[in-house]
Parts: structure tokens; C-alpha cells; sequence
């Protein structure tokens, strides 16, 4: 399979990467105490790119998610914090918003997102129950006119910065998965308290939330019905655009490794020069390519949400591979690659959390083992079966 990029997508990607390799990478130890990229994320709402995920009507771009995780690619290169903080607004919580709300929050919320006005938060994970989404207790009860939200969320990218909170919870205390929907929280609504941070070793500060009696609107619920089925098949999106900052960050890692190979001389001779040093690039530029690979072919399946087993496969291929890249890439920097300075020790401490967020490995493999075991035989083998997903 060859991908080849119409020239829309050729433009977009090569004014990213200037953007990003000219600005963003060096000062991208900055933000490594947790501030967030706000000049960043102002450049690159004045491009469009903030309204990717927007359709056009409101304002947005209205890209398919290959062309999101293109861009992403390109900004994780040079820095991992300001990836992250535009995947909030071109990831599942904006698409949510897009297909299922109703229209005039579409019409409230989404052109600020593409001006960067609008900075959005999903609340998943909470202090009892991550993957785990049947143990949900943040509960909406439904009360006439009103819903009333109550529960607490953990590791919560951007809520101090957030304008609105795209909230998985309960409906109406309804058990198991079937009983799963999603609310609309406005930040500075009574009740909605940021009780606690924690800072990663990504460079982020992840929160705590805490809904107490919140009053909303009715029309800020906006999944109720085969709620769990609709938010999943949403967030399979993330599980493209979690792997493309994965892709992105060996990537970077890789050309950093490179360059340094050819200007570092030990006994002698550059060090790019010694065998050993040659396989640790061919294994490096590998994993990549393959990597790459599974991952555009996952995107392609996007309408408008991606298969989920291909884009699981891809999450959990790109997200280890990262892991081993940017180790490598340490390694070939020797003692300078341990210190903040150097570009590979923050793409390495980035790269850590692509096996944590969007879905663990341990789920995703539990996912596509299942799909496996259940898919029909057929006399093509496994191919055929993953052709047919």
C-alpha cells in the first residue's frame, strides 16, 4: 500500500514542520515545568490548525483524522507538550462535540475552538475507575428541567485552561456499561472544583476534578442513548491521534540520533561510523517505517471514526516502539542524552505515556485477542481477516 499526499496535505504538513522545528523545538524546554504552550497554541490556531476536527460550518477545517494525525506527527518532532495540549482540541472531545451535540452548543463551542478561545478537557478517568468504565460513579441524575452532576475525575489534561469539560459519566444511576453517557460542564460552574495536580514527567500537570451538585442545562447532555457504543466509537479516533505523538516523537528522537552520529567523532572517526552505531539506526528506522505503516492504514479506515481493531493494533505498536526509539536515541547521545538540554531526553519522558493514555496495552491486546478468537476462519489466514475488519 502507498500513501501518497495530495497537495493540500503536502502544504499543511510542511508549514507544521517549519513552525514546529523553527519555534516550537527551541523553546520547547520551557515548558517542560508545566506551563502551558500558549504562544504555541496561538501560532498554530492562526494556520487553522485548532479547527481540524471543527466541520466547516463552524468555522473549522473539517479534516479527515489522517490528516490530524499528519499534523500531530509533525508538532510531537519538536515538542511532545504542545502536541498533547492541540491533541485536546483536535481529539475525541471536539468530535464529540461536532456529531452529537445539539446545534446551537455546536454553533456556541466550536468556532472558539478553532481560534483557540475554547480550550476543551475530557473527563474519563476517575480515582477508582479508568478502563474500567462499567465502575463509573460520577453519576447525572436527570431532574426535570435540569441535571444535577455529582462524582470526581483524575488525570485531567488542561483543567485549569479549560473552558469546557467533555464529562463520561452515569445517567440517572443507571447500571453497567448501557448506563454510560456524556455531559457538558462550563468551567466556573458552581459546584465544578480543580482540587488537585500532578506533574508528569511528560512536562504536563494532569488534575483532579470534582463535580458537586453541578446544575446544567438538559441540553448539555448530549449522549444518553447507546451511550457507551457512541462515546467507544469515538474515541477509537484518539487511538489514531494517541499514536501519531508516538510516531512523531521516535521520529524526532531518530533525526536527532542521526545528526549527532554524524557530528560526533570518538577515536578518531565520527561515531555514525562504527558498525554497531549503523544497526542501532537500521533497527531504529525500522520500527518506524512500520510503525508508520500500520498507523496511516488505520486512519484511512476513518468514517468518520476509525475501525477499532486496526487502530488499537497501531496504538499499540507506535506507542512501544516509541519507547524503544527515543531509548536508543539516548543512548547513541551518551551522557548528554540523560540531560534536560537535549531534545531526546524529553521526547523519551513524552514517549512514556502513549502505553498509558487512550487505552492501556493490556486493553487493547485484551481487545484485538478477543476479535481474533472470534472472527470467522477463513483459507487467506490472518490477512484476510485484518483485510476484513
Amino acid at each position: 500500500m502507498r500513501i501518497e499526499l495530495n497537495e493540500e496535505q503536502k502544504q499543511i504538513v510542511a508549514t507544521v514542520r517549519e513552525i514546529t522545528q523553527g519555534e516550537f523545538k527551541p523553546r520547547g524546554l520551557q515548558v517542560m515545568d508545566g506551563t502551558f504552550p500558549w504562544e504555541n497554541i496561538r501560532r498554530l490556531a492562526d494556520i487553522g490548525v485548532l479547527g481540524m476536527a471543527v466541520p466547516e460550518e463552524f468555522g473549522g477545517l473539517g479534516l479527515p483524522v489522517f490528516d490530524t494525525a499528519l499534523v500531530l506527527e509533525e508538532i510531537a518532532k519538536g515538542c511532545y507538550v504542545t502536541a498533547m495540549a492541540v491533541l485536546g482540541e483536535v481529539g475525541v472531545q471536539t468530535r464529540i462535540i461536532a456529531t452529537y451535540a445539539p446545534g446551537h452548543i455546536k454553533e456556541r463551542i466550536l468556532p472558539g475552538v478553532c481560534t483557540g478561545e475554547h480550550i476543551l478537557a475530557i473527563c474519563m478517568t476517575e480515582p477508582d475507575a479508568g478502563t474500567d468504565v462499567a465502575n463509573y460513579r460520577t453519576n447525572v441524575d436527570i431532574r426535570g428541567d435540569r441535571l444535577v452532576l455529582n462524582g470526581t475525575k483524575t488525570l485531567i489534561s488542561r483543567a485549569i485552561e479549560a473552558s469546557m469539560f467533555v464529562v463520561f459519566t452515569r445517567v440517572d444511576r443507571a447500571p453497567g456499561r448501557e448506563g454510560i453517557g456524556c455531559v457538558l460542564v462550563e468551567q466556573g460552574t458552581p459546584g465544578l472544583k480543580v482540587t488537585g495536580s500532578f506533574h508528569t514527567m511528560g512536562g504536563e500537570f494532569l488534575h483532579e476534578v470534582q463535580f458537586e451538585d453541578c446544575e446544567l442545562p438538559p441540553d448539555n447532555l448530549v449522549i444518553r442513548e447507546d451511550g457507551f457504543r457512541r462515546l467507544l466509537s469515538a474515541f477509537n479516533t484518539q487511538r489514531c491521534l494517541n499514536p501519531s505523538i508516538s510516531l512523531g516523537l521516535a521520529e524526532g528522537a531518530f533525526d536527532e540520533a542521526v545528526h549527532y552520529m554524524r557530528e560526533r567523532s570518538a577515536f578518531g572517526r565520527r561515531i555514525g561510523d562504527f558498525q554497531g552505531m549503523r544497526w542501532k539506526l537500521a533497527d531504529m528506522f525500522r520500527d518506524i517505517e512500520a510503525g508508520r505503516g500500520l498507523l496511516y492504514r488505520a486512519c484511512a479506515t476513518a468514517d468518520p471514526f476509525p475501525d477499532p481493531f486496526l487502530a488499537a493494533t497501531a496504538k499499540i505498536y507506535c506507542n512501544e516502539m516509541a519507547i524503544r526509539v527515543t531509548s536508543e536515541a539516548i543512548q547513541v547521545h551518551g551522557g548528554y542524552g540523560f540531560t534536560d538540554e537535549y531534545l531526546v531526553s524529553r521526547l523519551y519522558r513524552g514517549a512514556r505515556y502513549g502505553t498509558l493514555g487512550g487505552g492501556t496495552t493490556e486493553t487493547l491486546k485484551n481487545l484485538i485477542g478477543k476479535r481474533l478468537m472470534e472472527g470467522e476462519e477463513s483459507a487467506d489466514g490472518i490477512l484476510a481477516l485484518l483485510l476484513d475488519a
